[in-house]
């Protein structure tokens, strides 16, 4: 839970720092690449540096489960991205 709970943060503070309100295209594309690669970094730590209940486990489900646990957390960071930039949105005017 603590990846998932970091990487929300990250997409957090993404969509605050991205610039351009209303782009949500762009905010989205610029989303997916980071969210993806932030996934990867963070399935492997959850599976091979910090094993035994600091994310969701997947592992038992093999190279599927890899993949699965890649897209739960690219959409955590979308989330997280697009309540930045609500947040922003928000807090600026």
């Amino acid at each position: 839970m603590l990846f998932e709970i970091l990487n929300l943060i990250f997409g957090i503070a993404f969509g605050f720092i991205h610039r351009g309100k209303e782009d949500y295209y762009g905010l989205l594309k610029n989303g997916v690449i980071a969210g993806l690669i932030l996934g990867i970094i963070f399935v492997l730590a959850a599976q091979h540096l910090v094993p035994g209940g600091m994310s969701i486990d997947l592992g038992f489900l093999g190279a599927p489960g890899f993949f699965i646990g890649i897209f739960l957390f690219l959409v955590i960071f979308i989330l997280g991205t697009f309540a930045g930039d609500w947040l922003e949105r928000v807090l600026r005017k």
